[in-house]
């Protein structure tokens, strides 16, 4: 990670993860048109960093920018990605006087006008290996890569990935590679997702706070297994999603923390210990001891969720019947529960078993809230049980197989808030009837 640029953060929002209520039905969330992503083989990311470490051991113990164990770790991607069908592209750019590479590969098919792109930085520090610093979030788009030709994914969107150099120089290689981007092209790049650390020794879980559709993509991946995450701040700026950030281009990505020393509230948060997240951050013991299992692990299945969430679906609305309610409905602080009601007519025989429920329900601690659908013969079906903690706004579709319900009658959105200080109220409402 890089410390020269420093730029602010923007906004972002987060979103859920849903849980059953006992006696009740239970949902399912998935986005529209989206194929579910395949868990990305630890053991394989892990195979990754050794080998990036061998070509370290091989070439004086780094693999810094102009030194030959870089160029090393180039050629090493690069194979791996064209023997699966990759179309890859070395770009060359300058700096300090020596050649400096960047690595852009482009799976081949989906929309050339809508791309989504995940990047790492490949190079390390002139001092260590740089296995965390930046081999993990190299190797684990690397494998992201590689599963997407494995499973043979044809998304809707175009995916490409980077890897850049000179990145702990000043950013050096994203810039030139955003900086020769003509401005019809970077049009297209729809989101780039940035992977800088994703396996530090003693981890945090961090999300990028910048564009709001990436942020509440990554948040429910953690959300929905259990961990908990924070803002990232110790390397805003810092790293090569400020090249593309500083010219317009939507970013967002994941980080496990550096040389800030975790609290002891994010101990009792996270476990490990109140030292820094990596005591090897830019140090000869960079290396593949260097790594938490279970933090590269869930980041690296988080990059294959927001990669497949990402480029697996359009803003294209659920086709047709809708039935909605936008009347703001004020949700009490830790009292009774509320409800936004819609009336279904006009519909023949029973719901359908693919009963599609939007809730956009606006709150500043999404972990006090129990959501339910209530169909009109008082049937409960739970869609969000006091889970995501502290993120903010339930905005999500979910899927309720309904099929044993009479689709016409008055419907209900059931939100109740179980604890205090946290307040917010019902945005909308809306069933869709295929």
């Amino acid at each position: 990670m890089n410390l020269s640029a420093r730029i602010a953060a923007l906004a972002g929002s987060s979103a859920l993860v849903l849980g059953a209520l006992a006696g009740a039905a239970p949902a399912t969330a998935a986005p529209a048109g989206a194929t579910a992503a395949p868990d990305i083989p630890v053991a394989s990311v892990k195979q990754h960093l050794a080998d990036l470490q061998s070509i370290a051991t091989a070439n004086g113990g780094n693999r810094a920018h102009g030194r030959p164990g870089y160029k090393a770790s180039i050629d090493f991607v690069k194979a791996k990605l064209d023997a699966v069908g990759f179309t890859t592209t070395v770009q060359q750019f300058t700096y300090n006087g020596t050649t400096g590479y960047n690595l852009i590969a482009d799976w081949p098919g989906g929309d050339p006008n809508q791309v989504v792109m995940a990047g790492s930085h490949l190079d390390s520090v002139s001092s260590g290996p740089g296995i965390n610093d930046n081999g993990s979030g190299s190797a684990a788009i690397l494998e992201a890569a590689l599963t997407v030709a494995r499973t043979g994914y044809q998304p809707t969107k175009h995916l490409r990935f980077g890897w850049w150099g000179a990145e702990e120089l000043g950013l050096v290689g994203s810039k030139y590679y955003v900086n020769n981007l003509p401005t019809t092209e970077r049009a297209k790049l729809k989101g780039y997702l940035n992977f800088d650390m994703i396996g530090s020794p003693n981890p945090g879980y961090f999300v990028y706070d910048d564009d709001p559709v990436i942020e509440q993509t990554f948040k429910n991946y953690f959300a929905g297994i259990g961990v908990p995450t924070e803002i990232e701040t110790e390397g805003d700026g810092r790293s090569d999603h400020a090249s593309f950030k500083n010219v317009g281009i939507p970013v967002g990505g994941l980080f496990t923390g550096a040389s800030r020393v975790k609290t002891s509230a994010q101990v009792s948060k996270w476990g490990g210990t109140a030292t820094a997240f990596d005591r090897c951050y830019h140090s000869s013991c960079d290396t593949t001891a260097n790594i938490n299992d279970t933090a590269l692990d869930r980041n690296s299945d988080a990059i294959a969720h927001a990669l497949w969430t990402l480029s697996g679906t359009t803003t294209t609305p659920p086709t047709g019947t809708v039935f909605e309610n936008t009347a703001d409905v004020s949700i009490p602080d830790n009292g009774v529960a509320v409800t936004s009601s819609v009336d279904v007519t006009g519909r023949t025989g029973n719901a359908p078993s693919n009963l599609s429920v939007g809730v956009d329900v606006v709150h500043t601690y999404i972990g006090d809230l129990v959501v339910d659908l209530i169909a009109p013969d008082g049937s409960v079906y739970n869609l969000h049980n006091r889970s995501g903690g502290s993120a903010d706004n339930i905005s999500q579709t979910y899927t309720v197989n309904a099929s044993s319900e009479v689709a016409n009658g008055t419907w209900k959105l059931r939100v109740q808030d179980k604890a205090s200080v946290d307040t917010g109220y019902i945005n909308g409402f809306k069933l869709t009837f295929p």
